[in-house]
């Protein structure tokens, strides 16, 4: 009897043993080799854009092997600092973000850099510091194309409002000076209203609707993302000007995102056209240039596997910029800008399950 009981303290002392290796050998740190602990931080949620990149994330995370910690800075670089923090407390080895602010962000990336963690910016560009590597698209090209849809729409004359996202972000510059510049060489007959929205859908409405009363004659809108998209429509709506494209009080409308609810207003002729910006791509590209850091690898400018083009932005700052295409309904060439079709299911706002 006891024999059989000291066998069974035996068994249960191996279990035991057995129990607490396996708990081990799940860890979500990078301690086995096989899955690196990385942490992404969210901008917002408060987009379809931006909850579409959040819906990317873990799975390419899983598809590359990665354990993934997430936050969220909710637009604000105070928080992102804080969380930059709580990642570095956790230990993982890599390090995706979105700074909206891209000026503020300079401390961070260098306390981040000194503790030899590798960090990706997603969509934004830092104005000063170093970086991996920034994953976004060309966003010159966004204003571009909307200047060249929206002139070759207006033959040239007329008035339009110019929708800016935050002159804080690269993005809202690049977008705001390529628009600017491309209508004063291409379209100098249109006249440009900018109007400054920091990102917000409701700022956005109330202004665009203060232009369209003192400028009834405005016949076109370049929103430089879908925050404005709701608000858009609903003043287009009010002053009766939300009309089929061939109708002649139709307002032609360009958006930046490519979502699902904008490829539905362009098929449906309540906005014209859309540059595609790739929320799957931004996710997978920003996970494979983390793993690409933790394993030691290097890339240089020049042309890349996945149809894009890796640029040095300044002396140890690379770019990857994905390709981003002009949306509208027919698939037709608008000031030389080549575009595809509302329905193409190449683009992800059309295969978002």
């Amino acid at each position: 009897m006891r024999l059989r009981t000291a066998l069974c303290s035996a068994v249960s002392a191996l279990s035991a043993l057995a129990l607490l290796s396996a708990c081990s050998s799940g860890s979500t740190t990078s301690a086995s080799g096989d899955t690196p602990l990385v942490g992404v931080d969210y901008p917002r949620s408060d987009t379809d854009f931006w909850n579409s990149y959040i819906k990317y994330t873990p799975q390419y995370a899983k598809k590359l092997g990665l354990s993934l910690k997430t936050t969220n800075s909710q637009n604000d670089v105070a928080k992102l600092t804080a969380n930059a923090q709580t990642f570095i407390s956790q230990g993982v080895k890599g390090l995706a973000m979105a700074p909206q602010d891209t000026a503020a962000i300079a401390p961070t990336l260098a306390q981040l850099e000194a503790k030899k963690i590798p960090v990706v910016t997603v969509d934004t560009r830092p104005d000063s510091g170093k970086v991996f590597m920034v994953v976004r698209a060309d966003n010159r090209a966004y204003g571009e194309k909307a200047c060249q849809f929206l002139g070759t729409k207006l033959a040239g004359k007329g008035k339009v409002v110019m929708l800016e996202g935050g002159l804080d972000s690269i993005n809202g510059r690049d977008r705001t000076e390529a628009f600017n510049a491309c209508m004063k060489k291409s379209y100098p007959g249109i006249k440009v209203f900018g109007e400054a929205t920091n990102w917000d859908g409701a700022v956005a409405a109330q202004k665009l609707q203060t232009d369209l009363t003192a400028h009834p004659d405005i016949k076109g809108v370049y929103m430089q993302s879908s925050f404005g998209l709701s608000g858009t429509l609903q003043v287009l709506k009010q002053k009766g000007l939300l009309v089929d494209p061939k109708d002649k009080k139709h307002v032609f409308v360009v958006s930046n995102d490519g979502i699902p609810e904008e490829l539905k207003s362009i098929a449906a002729g309540k906005i014209d056209a859309t540059v595609s910006q790739p929320a799957d791509l931004y996710a997978k590209y920003a996970l494979y240039y983390l793993k690409a850091a933790i394993d030691g690898k290097t890339f240089k400018a020049g042309k890349t596997d996945h149809d894009s083009t890796i640029i040095q932005v300044r002396p140890g700052l690379l770019e990857d910029q994905l390709s981003a295409p002009l949306v509208t309904a027919d698939g037709a060439t608008y000031g030389g800008v080549p575009s595809v079709k509302s329905d193409d299911k190449s683009l992800w706002g059309n295969n978002l399950g």
